[in-house]
């Protein structure tokens, strides 16, 4: 293992196969921790790995349906078989379904709802017995600016995200006692995949609301996960981390 702050910890990742979960992945390994890199694509998952183990860091990779149970609880098994226990774990996995609420579908609501924040349950609830039996560990939820804000066309979405808000305070008052912290990242437009796709006039339409003048790299993201999962971190819980170029104040 490479050394680094993390060094000797293992982190579970989910959603690590692209965009800001690969970017995590990245470096979480570079800052010396071993990883289980789980996602439902497990070719992108390998790919991650390799570059997560040319960075001297110890991978599992598991697939993994987030909003699945027994999915999860395979994956998870899977995982502490391989390294024993799970130190950190970053709920990154979601989708969007965006629509007007006028014409949005109940089973696209449901969808949205159920990965991204019945995901985090469900990975949580797998993860968190280990993390108490250590009596350490450190969870960050990845929620978003519009969970803070609001943004049209994103009614689940953003309730989903702004659940995952109560969900990390409501968590981190019931596992403290157990040394075990829960805080939440909630980060702006953020250059991936995603993004990209949106056409060159909605970007720059998006990138003159932002005061810091362009959009969020995953690198930007992955530096507040890493601090909130790292040793400097250690007295700040319940807490929601705005990576947001001041589009939120």
């Amino acid at each position: 293992m490479s050394g680094g702050e993390l060094s000797g910890r293992v982190s579970l990742v989910t959603g690590a196969s692209r965009g800001i979960g690969r970017g995590v992945a990245l470096a979480l390994a570079a800052a010396g921790s071993d990883l289980v890199l789980a996602s439902r694509g497990e070719d992108a998952l390998r790919e991650v790995a390799a570059e997560c183990e040319s960075r001297g860091s110890k991978t599992r990779v598991v697939t993994m349906d987030v909003a699945e149970g027994f999915s999860v609880k395979q994956g998870v098994d899977a995982a502490l078989q391989t390294f024993g226990r799970i130190d950190h774990l970053v709920n990154n996995a979601g989708v969007t379904g965006d629509g007007l609420m006028l014409r949005m579908k109940r089973e696209d609501w449901d969808r949205v709802v159920q990965v991204n924040l019945g995901g985090a349950f469900e990975v949580t609830r797998a993860v968190l017995p280990t993390m108490v039996k250590a009596r350490y560990g450190r969870i960050v939820n990845l929620s978003s600016v519009v969970g803070l804000m609001g943004n049209p066309g994103q009614a689940s979405y953003c309730a989903a995200k702004a659940g995952l808000l109560g969900f990390t305070k409501s968590l981190a008052r019931e596992v403290a006692s157990r040394q075990i912290t829960v805080n939440a990242v909630a980060p702006g437009f953020i250059d991936t995949d995603m993004t990209r796709a949106i056409a060159a006039p909605a970007r720059e339409k998006m990138t003159d609301m932002i005061p810091l003048g362009r959009l969020g790299t995953t690198d930007d993201v992955a530096a507040g996960v890493l601090f909130l999962l790292g040793p400097g971190a250690s007295y700040i819980t319940g807490e929601v981390l705005n990576i947001s170029g001041g589009l939120y104040m």
